[in-house]
């Protein structure tokens, strides 16, 4: 990974970033840059829109800051492994913290699933993509992850691709090492989707139409039965460090 400045201001703008262009700010943008972080026309900040890597660039503004001047490059883009996140939403906040840390762990994209036990019947897509860009702008990801809309389960087992890894964490499964069973696991090269259920688990006839999946994999989470938000970090850790790209021969 190419050196990161922590210390510089970051920002996503939905907008082509190259040498020599001016980007116009947006108001809550404005305010974030003057009202919260105390800059003032000619502090520098970092930028990046997840196509055109991260840029360097100038503020300027007289009495409110409106706009960027668009550098020098810093980094190049890259590209994030192809794992989908899957899960069951919950509730606000235990999202929100849900949708965070997915990104901060690698996740490509998020794909709700509504089950027979989720506990949320309208999930919030505009709030979980604003979660995804503050989460990159907040930990140095060029990258922003594609958030879809809820579907049912069974809906999603039907469209998704034969050949991707499918990690199905089931509370129920038999306890073993999960990271010897990832390393012995199916061919994740097509792509990895991990599945989280609901706080209630999954049902039984939901378990039936997991284990037709071809290409899957039943995995335990350990011996203690963890919150879906404490599962989720734990299975993207996991898969990472196994055989995503933490382990240096992920496919991207």
């Amino acid at each position: 990974m190419p050196q990161f400045d922590f210390r510089a201001p970051r920002l996503f703008v939905d907008a082509s970033l190259r040498a020599g262009e001016m980007v116009a700010l947006m108001r809550d943008q404005s305010n974030y840059l003057g009202n919260v972080l105390r800059l003032s026309g000619g502090d520098t900040i970092l930028v990046f829109n997840g196509r055109d890597g991260e840029w360097q660039a100038q503020v300027s503004g007289r009495k409110r800051l409106d706009a960027l001047a668009i550098a020098t490059q810093t980094r190049p883009q890259d590209r994030l492994p192809d794992l989908a996140y899957v899960f069951a939403p919950l509730k606000h906040a235990r999202l929100d913290y849900m949708v965070q840390k997915a990104v901060e762990m690698g996740a490509a994209s998020l794909q709700p699933v509504l089950t027979r036990f989720t506990q949320v019947a309208r999930v919030n897509t505009e709030r979980m993509r604003a979660n995804v860009i503050e989460a990159a702008e907040q930990c140095g990801i060029l990258s922003i992850a594609e958030v879809a809309e809820p579907q049912p389960l069974e809906g999603f087992l039907n469209k998704r691709a034969a050949d991707r890894l499918l990690v199905f964490c089931d509370e129920a499964a038999e306890v073993t090492n999960p990271f010897d069973a990832l390393k012995r696991g199916l061919n994740p090269s097509h792509g990895i989707d991990v599945l989280i259920g609901p706080e209630g688990g999954f049902a039984e006839e939901e378990r039936a139409v997991l284990k037709q999946q071809p290409a899957i994999l039943t995995l335990s989470l350990g011996p203690r039965v963890l919150r879906a938000d404490t599962a989720g970090v734990a299975a993207l850790a996991l898969v990472q460090a196994a055989i995503g790209d933490w382990s240096g021969n992920a496919q991207g």
